[in-house]
């Protein structure tokens, strides 16, 4: 069955079933189905940073979209990942965006987008969405 997860598929996958600490590293899997187009969904309302003035946290939801060509995010790579912005003074925009950008290198794929719905602070909540978008070839 062609369809089904073979060993190859895990090769190159260093942090999965291991215990980690946070990484810049994300890591990717053979996509099965390359010619069909599906929307692959992640989320998390854990997502934190801190304000590059102040130091305080900056907490959001985050929500990962994308259509996969021939690679798929590991999942536990990118809880990884996430948690390195944990410390990292950085402006909602800016964060948003490098995520998009290491998504976009990692996985090349048809189309991408991040959005980032950070909690309100002082009053005003600030919501990034990032796409992109693969030129026709």
């Amino acid at each position: 069955m062609a369809n089904i997860t073979e060993n190859p598929d895990l090769d190159g996958l260093t942090l999965l079933g291991r215990d980690a600490q946070p990484s810049r590293r994300l890591e990717t899997f053979p996509n099965r189905h390359p010619d069909r187009d599906y929307t692959i969904k992640l989320r998390t309302k854990e997502f934190t940073c801190v304000c590059p003035a102040t130091g305080q946290p900056d907490f959001a939801a985050l929500t990962i979209e994308y259509v996969p060509v021939e690679r798929i995010l590991e999942s536990k790579s990118l809880k990884l990942y996430l948690w390195s912005f944990r410390n990292e003074g950085i402006f909602h925009e800016h964060v948003a965006n490098t995520i998009l950008d290491d998504l976009v290198q990692a996985l090349e794929p048809r189309w991408c987008k991040v959005t980032a719905a950070f909690s309100t602070r002082g009053g005003i909540g600030i919501t990034v969405d990032a796409e992109h978008q693969r030129p026709h070839a």
